[in-house]
């Protein structure tokens, strides 16, 4: 029995190395490393919620490709990513960068969160004064005018 749920670790464990094809691994140990780091922060473009690394979609094996081709070219890990937002767009990164036309993404949530943080609040305030009634002078001054 922990043999098998050994196994089974080491299939789930596995699972996001099933996309890369043996071809596209290159020899030297470093450039992979950083091929693969790089790979991970690159959306897939079909996918679109997957990394590269993660995808087996033919463009995202392309990208694989085209990461490995240019780290062996000499590129620096910021010129790959820069070479294929220029490529690609931005959208092409998993998680954006901040920037002036990106700061809306980075401030909406937050924003958002906290206004309907506030609405939540004033909504509960406003129901406990509505149930609390009348005061007894309140009353009193109610019960004069009938």
């Amino acid at each position: 029995m922990t043999w098998l749920r050994a196994l089974l670790l080491a299939l789930c464990l596995a699972a996001p190395v099933l996309a890369l094809s043996p071809d596209e691994i290159l020899d030297d140990p470093v450039l992979e490393q950083r091929a693969r780091d790089i790979s991970a922060g690159l959306r897939c473009l079909v996918c679109q919620n997957q990394s590269i690394d993660d995808s087996d979609a033919d463009l995202a094996k392309d990208l694989r490709v085209l990461v490995r081709e240019r780290l062996v070219a000499g590129d620096s890990d910021e010129a790959v990513r820069q070479y294929l937002v220029d490529r690609y767009g931005e959208y092409v990164l998993l998680n954006p960068r901040v920037n002036g036309h990106t700061l809306l993404l980075w401030i909406a949530a937050p924003v958002l969160l906290l206004a309907g943080l506030g609405t939540l609040l004033v909504t509960a305030r406003r129901r406990r004064v509505a149930e609390s009634g009348l005061s007894a002078e309140e009353q009193a001054a109610l019960d004069e005018l009938k």
